[in-house]
């Protein structure tokens, strides 16, 4: 099979462990209710989380809504640059942003990061993939490392992006710091998005807080936008733990 008969595997945020594991639950407490029909409350409440999941997994599909597509683009369609330099994205996941970038800026250079842990079903072999399947590999270089350190010299990028990714690292009491590193990254009137649960209050503070902060830090023409609001997003996927804390900070160094 050609290259070109193949496509990219983006893959979905929900994994299918989120739906296995409680339907397993739910039907290990339907052979209990054998012995108690008070196992049958469990059981309602395991398939109910089985459904819920699936039905989200379903949503972010391509075969869905396509959710998780409109939810990348907004990083890009919020990014006001001249397609020219060098981009780094953190936290590049299955490759989708970065990719999507390249495709869009063919005169840009871009590098992306991630630890690739055990709980994702991507890795650096299938970013590498990905970008071949799609005609860009020539100009996107992926690499092994940690949003909290990473190994680039000050103002090294252009431009410096990440969806989805700061609440997502470990051993990192204030998130914050999380974005002075991103920051540290990108050279002066360098431009950047970061999209993350910036609303939820326990990771970042308050919304205005947060932007004081960054203001503080000397970062110029920062606006935060309420993701979570878009049209595109259905009730079902606000919850707090899901997308109903999700938004976009963006500015310029």
């Amino acid at each position: 099979m050609n290259m070109t008969d193949r496509k990219p595997n983006y893959g979905n945020w929900v994994s299918r462990k989120f739906i296995i594991i409680p339907l397993v639950l739910c039907l290990v407490m339907c052979t209990m209710v054998l012995v108690n029909i008070l196992f049958s409350i469990p059981a309602i409440i395991f398939f109910v989380i089985s459904f819920y999941f699936a039905y989200t997994r379903y949503l972010f599909s391509k075969k869905g809504k396509d959710i998780q597509t409109k939810i990348r683009n907004l990083v890009i369609s919020n990014l006001v640059w001249n397609g020219e330099g060098n981009v780094l994205d953190i936290g590049c996941g299955s490759g989708a942003l970065a990719i999507s970038l390249a495709k869009r800026y063919e005169k840009a250079q871009i590098t992306g990061i991630d630890d690739w842990g055990k709980q994702w079903e991507y890795s650096q072999a299938l970013c590498e993939k990905n970008a071949e399947f799609e005609n860009v590999p020539n100009r996107i270089e992926f690499k092994k490392a940690s949003a909290a350190d990473l190994p680039f010299d000050d103002e090294r990028f252009d431009v410096v992006l990440s969806n989805l990714v700061f609440h997502e690292v470990g051993g990192v009491k204030d998130k914050t710091d999380l974005i002075r590193e991103a920051l540290r990254v990108l050279k002066k009137d360098g431009k950047f998005v970061f999209q993350d649960l910036f609303l939820w209050s326990r990771l970042y503070g308050r919304p205005e807080e947060l932007l004081d902060t960054l203001r503080n830090w000397g970062i110029k023409d920062v606006k935060m936008i309420n993701t979570s609001q878009m049209p595109f997003i259905p009730s079902s996927l606000k919850l707090p733990f899901m997308l109903g804390t999700i938004s976009m900070i963006v500015g310029e160094k």
